[in-house]
């Protein structure tokens, strides 16, 4: 990695996903990883927030 490359870490978290990655320059990505509870909640047809908590 020269002085010019910056890498940042990217965390989005929501009631049903949380995800991170880590990017070098804005560019390239080199690690992506996401949890997701949608299969717990498909049954549903949407969103439940007292299994999503």
């Amino acid at each position: 990695m020269t002085d010019r490359e910056t890498l940042i870490l990217a965390i989005d978290t929501s009631c049903d996903d949380t995800s991170a990655a880590v990017v070098k320059s804005g560019r390239e990505i080199l690690s992506n990883v996401v949890s997701s509870q949608a299969k717990i909640h498909s049954r549903f047809g949407g969103i439940v927030p007292e299994l999503a908590s």
